[in-house]
């Protein structure tokens, strides 16, 4: 419910619903949220330079240069506002209205952050050892850890921030962001690693949600790039998430891939349906393909040039062919929303393309009977155990209904068994 903006001369503003700083420290449970409609001017850091900010729930989390100019290193991050799950870092739960040093990344530290990101109430940081001769960086997490959304292997919340051991020690982290519930890094060399958010979507499409296995990945795991660019993402640039949703931007900024809860259209691939894995979103949109581009060469500008008759009739098919292509996709997405409704009634996980029959895949003839066997002796146990009960319910749901359907006949032919009631009163 809060936004904030760095100027050009590198200032702190802030509004919507924040924990505006206050001039002396403090430290309290409880604290006032300051309500604006326009940005406030954040002066705690006057005579230094803000670099970076990130917003959570509650909490705010900025890199501030330690001099007056940033020169490119030498920053400090600050963390205030609500600390009911340790997200400031700062070692305890206590809510502070003053920014406070998170004291492994102070002037004096060895480590520089050059990223911050915060999701509800957990908080991600990338660092690197300063100086150092190779580049190697760490992510920091430290929060709320109910979702694994830390890394650490537990759903333990830290009230300190704790390196998240899982990723490689010679991967340079370019980019991290977190959802409310997870977090995301991207890796110079084009790998992804998430980890958290409730029932795994886009990280555990393997897990049975059964029992006390809610899906989380509670360490990082990494996201592989399927089709012709895997298994990395070429040319990376940033990773950034929505609420339970994440995206990330490569090949240079020319494409995008998206993965998560799919509501409302928000991973840009013209569905609304959740993805367990990176699919490429439509980029550029299929009308913009077709839309001419004007070009002002100076001439006459009262009027407009007329367009050949072939011209337009190439651009009214097509626009029609665009619309079909819609169409098309519409029809598309819901036949997969079915196709994964049936298979996670029937496996207990979303439908996904590898699990398509490799003879549709390759295009050939399919061969049911083939396919069915070939698909039962891939099973383990336990997805063949769910499997035969969901048989097995399906069937005693079918004699059930065959069972009515039959005493509604015999019924019936009682009924037209039995005398009229004029032939019983002649009698």
């Amino acid at each position: 419910m809060m936004s904030s903006a760095i100027d050009s001369l590198g200032s702190l503003w802030m509004w919507g619903n924040f924990p505006e700083p206050q001039k002396s420290k403090s430290m309290e449970i409880e604290f006032p949220l300051t309500s604006s409609c326009n940005p406030m001017p954040v002066w705690n850091f006057h005579g230094h330079t803000v670099v970076k900010v990130a917003c959570g729930n509650e909490h705010v989390v900025a890199l501030v240069t330690a001099g007056e100019g940033y020169k490119g290193s030498g920053l400090v991050c600050y963390s205030w506002g609500g600390n009911s799950h340790g997200q400031l870092g700062l070692g305890d739960r206590q809510s502070r209205q003053y920014p406070e040093v998170i004291e492994p990344f102070n002037s004096d530290a060895p480590w520089t952050v050059y990223e911050v990101a915060c999701g509800a109430f957990h908080t991600a940081l990338l660092a690197q050892k300063s100086p150092s001769e190779t580049l190697e960086s760490v992510c920091w997490t430290f929060g709320q850890g109910d979702n694994g959304q830390l890394g650490h292997g537990t759903t333990q919340s830290v009230l300190s921030p704790e390196p998240v051991k899982g990723l490689p020690w010679n991967a340079f982290l370019i980019s991290v962001d977190c959802g409310l519930f997870h977090t995301s890094v991207v890796s110079s060399a084009g790998d992804v690693w998430s980890w958290g958010m409730e029932k795994g979507l886009g990280l555990c499409p393997e897990a049975s949600y059964s029992g006390a296995d809610a899906g989380d990945a509670i360490l990082p795991l990494l996201i592989p790039c399927a089709g012709l660019y895997g298994p990395k993402f070429p040319e990376p640039v940033q990773v950034v998430c929505g609420a339970a949703h994440t995206i990330l931007l490569a090949d240079a900024g020319y494409k995008m891939w998206s993965w998560g809860r799919g509501w409302s259209g928000v991973l840009g691939n013209g569905k609304m349906i959740d993805c367990y894995s990176p699919i490429m979103a439509l980029w550029p949109p299929l009308d913009a393909d077709f839309r001419e581009q004007s070009v002002n060469d100076g001439g006459d500008k009262s009027g407009t040039e007329k367009k050949p008759e072939d011209v337009i009739e190439l651009e009214r098919k097509l626009s029609m062919a665009a619309e079909d292509v819609k169409i098309l996709q519409s029809k598309l997405s819901l036949m997969e929303r079915y196709a994964s409704i049936l298979h996670g009634a029937t496996f207990g996980k979303p439908f996904e393309e590898r699990d398509m029959p490799a003879s549709l895949r390759s295009g050939g003839s399919f061969d049911i009977a083939k396919e069915w066997e070939h698909m039962l002796e891939t099973l383990d146990r336990g997805k063949l155990v769910r499997l035969e009960m969901f048989y097995r319910g399906m069937l005693a749901g079918v004699k059930d209904k065959l069972l009515k359907k039959r005493i509604q006949e015999i019924f019936l032919e009682c009924q037209s068994s039995l005398p009229s009631e004029s032939t019983q009163r002649n009698k």
